[in-house]
């Protein structure tokens, strides 16, 4: 499907088409935090060249008009491999995907299964299963993309994933050492910033910014760099392997990091899954799901791990374009090896 996505790449070499992307001029900024969670730290020094980012994550109209011009399908539109699953029952491989569904009650916070639910039928077309639509979200994200679905996208739009360090420095807007990326306060004088949960998740959603699931992509105001939804309504891919923490300092200004990809794919595996290889990238950004009681990582240092192969109705992504010279228009092709 990544060949496909290749063969039918409607801009060729550097005609991208900016206009709907905002320019971020790079720099060098503090990237992580020793105040949140563990996988966040240590704080440390990166750099990054200046790029473009797509000012909302992708929506659906838009991953609509790429699926038309390639017929696209979906991982979570597929019957998965046993191969990859061992163990896995024959009657639960099937295609679908993971969907959240409010409890009316919950006996242990630690069991997410008590309100996710990998739905048979459900995809980007039936956000919510099998008989959902689209109808009034085409100014939505797209969800339930998987990050070979994200990246042939890119691919196709002439575009890449970025990295975990280009999407950090985008969604600060400009600013350094805030939590959020607007400032101090989650909801600066009441005004909601962001489309995240509010109330006892996963329980109660008191829906006071609006929206009980994903919103329109420019619901909320964008960011110092005019950019929307880096906070908050879907994850988004990255293209870095998963870490459990961030790399070590640099002891001296000559050696910070410049433009890093971090992690490792043989590292990226989920540790309480000793027989399921399957790696894992950094999404950033939290979601609608994300709440003061259960997951705070709606802050641009905040960070999580997702396998591959996974795809769910709260993690979508946006693309990026780099001033890329032959090494890296190289690297992506490698991909599709």
């Amino acid at each position: 499907m990544l060949r496909k996505a290749l063969e039918h790449n409607k801009r060729q070499g550097d005609d991208v088409a900016i206009e709907d992307l905002a320019w971020i001029p790079g720099g060098t900024f503090r990237m992580g935090s020793d105040h949140h969670y563990p996988e966040e730290a240590p704080s440390h020094l990166v750099s990054v060249d200046g790029f473009w980012i797509d000012r909302t994550p992708v929506t659906n109209r838009q991953f609509k008009e790429f699926v038309n011009a390639t017929g696209y399908v979906t991982t979570a539109q597929t019957v998965p491999n046993p191969k990859d699953y061992p163990g896995a029952l024959k009657k639960m491989l099937y295609a679908g995907s993971l969907v959240f569904s409010p409890p009316q009650r919950i006996t242990d916070s630690r069991d997410w299964s008590q309100w996710w639910s990998f739905m048979k039928g459900a995809n980007w077309r039936h956000p919510y299963g099998p008989k959902s639509n689209l109808r009034e979200l085409d100014d939505h994200p797209v969800v339930h993309v998987s990050y070979a679905d994200a990246l042939a996208y890119a691919i196709w739009a002439g575009k890449d994933l970025p990295t975990e360090a280009e999407w950090k420095f985008a969604a600060r807007g400009g600013l350094e050492g805030k939590e959020f990326a607007w400032g101090d306060a989650l909801a600066p004088g009441g005004r909601h910033m962001a489309n995240v949960w509010q109330g006892n998740f996963p329980v109660q959603n008191l829906c006071e910014d609006g929206f009980e699931r994903t919103s329109p992509v420019n619901a909320f105001t964008p960011n110092g760099y005019g950019v929307y939804d880096m906070i908050g309504n879907v994850w988004e891919w990255t293209s870095d392997w998963w870490s459990a923490r961030h790399e070590a300092v640099a002891q001296k200004a000559c050696c910070i990091p410049r433009n890093p990809r971090s992690g490792q794919e043989n590292a990226s595996y989920d540790p309480t899954l000793p027989n399921v290889k399957i790696p894992r990238k950094v999404l950033k950004g939290g979601s609608h799901l994300c709440a003061p009681n259960y997951c705070r990582r709606y802050r641009p240092a905040a960070r999580h791990a997702e396998p591959v192969d996974t795809s769910t109705s709260h993690v979508g992504f946006r693309c990026v374009v780099r001033k890329m010279g032959v090494d890296d228009r190289l690297e992506v092709k490698a991909r599709l090896a």
